[in-house]
């Protein structure tokens, strides 16, 4: 067997953070302490949940704001970054940015020799859009020595283009960092995987991409949170288990980043690179004058 050119053991930390600003310091500390955890196991990629700092459900905008910190000199960030940097991994992190009078659901990319970079989610879900501002960072691909990291955002992976421009850019591996909340049912199959499971399954699988989906647990102010992080191989089937609905969990797995860029030819005729028909689907879909857009 072929040593591993660019091998990483990525780790998923599924926890409970709470909102509310006095919480913060135990939300901040929890996440450290699962990331220490995942580090001493070996994990060089490490992937924490969306705000993952701060809770999810703010009272309103104010609230928002009360828990919203800047980019990349907020403490949050720093401690994360220090943590990267004392260990020597990557680290992704969501949490609440305050730019100005705007606020963005951010996720920070964070490495051994520094900040790298960070995405701003583009789809915000329900009472989001009452305290944060659509993304405008579009979707950036970051260049690391273990490869190419992109990241996505909860809602984001219900969008197929998400995660296709990501892998369209070159990204061996996309971390989605989310709050999969409770809809109505049926909630899970009887694999006890939720839909979020198999639209990042299938993500993975179109696209010939790993991704690396963390997710949180718990109860907050009535809203329910539906666990089932995984981490999905290039074929889209999951690395190992995928998490609990309801419980703490880690998940690893062992890859090789390189892998993403082979081409996904599944037989002598088909290829999913050469398949593709944009010269169809340009003029057909017509983003330019699509009727929900503004014009």
């Amino acid at each position: 067997m072929n040593p591993a050119i660019s091998p990483v053991r990525i780790a998923v930390v599924q926890f409970d953070p709470q909102v509310g600003t006095q919480h913060g310091q135990t939300n901040l500390q929890t996440s450290l302490q699962l990331a220490l955890q995942a580090a001493k196991n070996g994990a060089n990629l490490i992937v924490l949940p969306e705000l993952a700092n701060t809770g999810y459900l703010f009272a309103n905008r104010q609230d928002a704001f009360k828990h919203a910190e800047g980019v990349p000199d907020g403490p949050s960030v720093c401690a994360w970054l220090d943590f990267a940097q004392q260990h020597q991994v990557y680290l992704v992190a969501g949490l609440a940015e305050q730019d100005g009078m705007q606020l963005f659901d951010t996720a920070v990319l964070l490495g051994p020799h520094g900040f790298i970079g960070k995405y701003r989610k583009a789809h915000l879900w329900n009472k989001e859009k009452l305290w944060f501002t659509p993304g405008d960072l579009g979707f950036p691909v970051f260049e690391t020595p273990i490869g190419r990291i992109g990241l996505m955002i909860c809602w984001d992976v219900w969008f197929p283009e998400v995660p296709r421009l990501l892998s369209l850019q070159g990204a061996d591996i996309i971390c989605s960092l989310n709050n999969w909340v409770w809809t109505p049912p049926p909630l899970f199959d009887e694999a006890g995987k939720c839909m979020a499971s198999y639209l990042t399954m299938t993500a993975a699988h179109v696209n010939n991409v790993f991704i690396a989906a963390a997710n949180r647990i718990g109860e907050e102010h009535g809203e329910r949170y539906l666990g089932c992080s995984l981490i999905a191989g290039t074929n889209g089937w999951p690395i190992g288990e995928v998490a609990p609905a309801d419980e703490q969990a880690i998940l690893y797995a062992d890859v090789d980043l390189s892998t993403a860029r082979s081409a996904p030819i599944w037989n002598n005729l088909n290829d999913l690179c050469r398949d593709r028909r944009v010269d169809v689907y340009e003029p057909m879909l017509g983003y330019r004058h699509h009727p929900c857009l503004p014009r």
